[in-house]
């Protein structure tokens, strides 16, 4: 048996990975569009950190990132913290998801692929997405939310919450979101400090095969929450059918919702224009020192840094399914619907990878179709120490690409990734001041 050592090179792309690649066809756009020529990536990535405004006018031109009103110059100030980038271009990170949505025929498209742990997988088309954004959307504006105004969501990682967060940010509204397994106190602690008006939120979910009311943590948070004025109730996966709004006590003053109610009115989607830097959602740090922070990501920053990192360093393009498992409450789930950006399928799993056995997962990447595949470092060590074997438990042949983050990766983890039709291995770490 080998043995293999931190830092020993395990794998390297074939040239013709090489040139086929997302990276080398920007670096011949480069050469043809702009007459610059780099000899290796090297080169390139000198290029990037040395002459900012170049790169990151090129990466706006290339992915044909579309401003309703112009930027005046690309860095007004590059003083750090407080650069300002794109002054004066205004956009929406909505508008970039739907130019994706296309028409007629290609409307019905799979935008988002998902299932659970009692629900198979089940597909909502472009046009489903865009015609449930816009009712959301809707409703929202009918509760008085408008732009600046914040959206909290206390959802798992179902299609519901990308619908949710795709609606606010429309109107120009700011989301945040926490998973339902966090409790009470931690979810006020996060949510007083942004001050919602509007709470979007699931009265239960299911993990590893069991049914978790939070009924009562919706009651209480509505208490915890001064700002509140309105509850939309979105079913659970651990009822057969949404329980009755009124069976949730609220103050006099905060008005519930049903989710279908909400998305009964079809209306077409109406987009607001907001400056480059207008907050998208709010993020938070991990609380272990203190009360989390709140940390605040803006429309463009996020739409072309993720263009970049999605098409890049993932390789994604609009013919791959993309999955990375992750909570709601982690900022890969950020970085998973980042897919729709590029015209990608997503596909959300929620439940417990390790339930019923260790293989569920690799089991849902087969039946969704995934090409690019990611998840923590620690599912993969559990997996190889549970003796999971992933191409006996099913058919990874669509399969192209692995991505772990969370931690480091065994050396072991190596030989476990050969056995899984040896994808080109994708590193995607994820930095600690991103948590939730």
């Amino acid at each position: 048996m080998t043995t293999l050592e931190e830092g020993q090179l395990r794998w390297t792309p074939s040239q013709a990975f090489r040139d086929g690649s997302r990276i080398a066809h920007f670096m011949r756009w480069l050469e043809n569009e702009r007459g610059l020529a780099f000899a290796d990536y090297a080169a390139l990535w000198q290029w990037s950190v040395t002459d900012l405004e170049a790169f990151w006018d090129a990466i706006r031109a290339y992915f044909d990132l579309r401003f309703d009103t112009p930027a005046e110059r690309v860095l007004g100030s590059a003083q750090m913290p407080g650069a300002r980038w794109f002054e004066g271009a205004r956009l929406n990170y909505v508008q970039q998801v739907f130019r994706h949505a296309g028409s007629g025929a290609a409307r019905e498209r799979t935008a988002i692929r998902y299932a659970g742990e009692s629900i198979a997988v089940t597909d909502l088309s472009w046009d489903a997405l865009e015609q449930q954004v816009a009712s959301l959307a809707h409703a929202l504006r009918g509760m008085g939310v408008a732009r600046g105004d914040r959206v909290a969501g206390y959802l798992p990682n179902i299609a519901a919450t990308v619908v949710a967060f795709l609606a606010t940010t429309s109107l120009g509204a700011i989301w945040s979101g926490c998973a339902p397994d966090m409790g009470q106190v931690a979810v006020s602690d996060r949510f007083r400090q942004i001050e919602p008006k509007v709470l979007i939120a699931v009265d239960g979910y299911r993990y590893g095969g069991k049914a978790y009311d939070r009924a009562p943590v919706l009651a209480d948070l509505a208490a915890a929450l001064p700002s509140l004025t309105d509850l939309v109730l979105v079913p659970g996966e651990h009822t057969d059918a949404l329980a009755a709004p009124d069976a949730i006590p609220l103050p006099a003053n905060v008005r519930r919702h049903a989710w279908q109610a909400v998305l009964a009115h079809r209306v077409p989607l109406a987009i607001e224009s907001v400056p480059f830097d207008h907050p998208l959602w709010i993020v938070y740090s991990s609380g272990t020192t203190g009360m989390p922070k709140p940390i605040v990501h803006g429309h463009g920053g996020i739409v072309i840094e993720q263009l970049k990192l999605m098409a890049f360093h993932n390789n994604l393009g609009p013919d791959d399914v993309f999955h990375w498992y992750s909570s709601s409450g982690w900022i890969m789930w950020n970085a998973q619907i980042a897919g729709l950006l590029l015209g990608s399928t997503i596909a959300l799993y929620d439940g417990n990878p390790a339930w019923p056995d260790a293989g569920v997962l690799w089991r849902f990447v087969d039946a969704a179709r995934v090409t690019a595949f990611g998840a923590g470092a620690a599912f993969f060590t559990a997996g190889m120490k549970a003796g999971i074997e992933p191409v006996r438990v099913a058919d990874l042949s669509r399969l192209r690409a692995l991505g772990s983050t969370g931690s480091p990766l065994e050396p072991d983890l190596d030989r476990y990734r050969r056995r899984c039709r040896r994808p080109q291995p994708v590193q995607f770490h994820e930095p600690d001041t991103a948590r939730r």
